[in-house]
């Protein structure tokens, strides 16, 4: 598979995510007024059968990453056993997923005629989000390579989309695990925003969360590895799709 084909997976993946994560929460926000938990689950609903649909959709063409850990843990635990991203790869991967989020954002806010861009002012800054943060990430590196190793990355789908709508609720975060998206929803001033100036904290959380994850996978599967180029969902073999 061509890497622009793949790159362009990545943009337009990652900016619909962002949209379902935005105008999830700017349709809760206005169909539950007054009522933040009921809002919080309309959103986590949303995103976490959003981000299972999105991943069926663009698997078999990038992988379905839409996020600079995931691809940045695929090519560090790849790089030995030459499979998962190139350091080629890797330096497309990132920036696409970030303009795809920043775009998610602002087709979000166009949608529910907002301001195409309205930099958030919702704090984010404190320890126990990060925290937060940093156990939301590590969970979902760890999940999405260890059903790669073990041979079950079909079931990533739904098994990532269920692990993100759970982590809305366990993680005082409401678990971004994603610095593409953390940026993005720094452009919307709507309930799943951030406010730009929390976003140090957050990605530097969510980097620690991938270093602890790595971790945990190298106690836990010593060999995941050999299993980067099924991550997060093995690119179709039928259109000789490689990493």
């Amino acid at each position: 598979m061509p890497l622009w084909r793949r790159v362009v997976a990545e943009g337009v993946g990652t900016a619909l995510l962002v949209a379902v994560v935005v105008g999830s929460g700017i349709a809760a926000a206005a169909l539950s007024p007054g009522d933040v938990g009921l809002q919080l689950l309309e959103n986590a609903f949303a995103t976490a059968l959003g981000l299972a649909v999105l991943i069926l959709m663009f698997g078999p063409v990038s992988g379905a990453h839409f996020n600079p850990v995931v691809s940045v843990v695929d090519w560090w635990l790849g790089q030995r056993t030459g499979t998962g991203l190139t350091l080629r790869d890797l330096g497309a991967y990132i920036p696409a997923q970030i303009i795809g989020a920043v775009a998610g954002a602002v087709l979000a806010n166009l949608m529910y005629a907002e301001p195409a861009v309205s930099w958030s002012t919702k704090d984010r800054s404190a320890g126990h989000l990060w925290l937060g943060e940093v156990v939301a990430t590590a969970g979902l590196v760890v999940l999405i390579f260890a059903l790669a190793r073990s041979g079950r990355a079909a079931l990533a789908p739904v098994a990532v989309g269920a692990y993100i709508g759970s982590a809305y609720w366990f993680t005082s975060s409401t678990s971004f695990a994603n610095p593409a998206v953390s940026i993005g929803r720094a452009f919307s001033d709507t309930f799943a925003g951030i406010a730009p100036g929390s976003l140090p904290g957050f990605i530097v959380a969510q980097l620690i969360g991938a270093i602890v994850g790595v971790g945990l996978l190298t106690v836990l599967y010593p060999d995941a590895g050999q299993a980067a180029g099924d991550v997060v969902t093995p690119q179709s073999e039928t259109s000789g799709a490689t990493k």
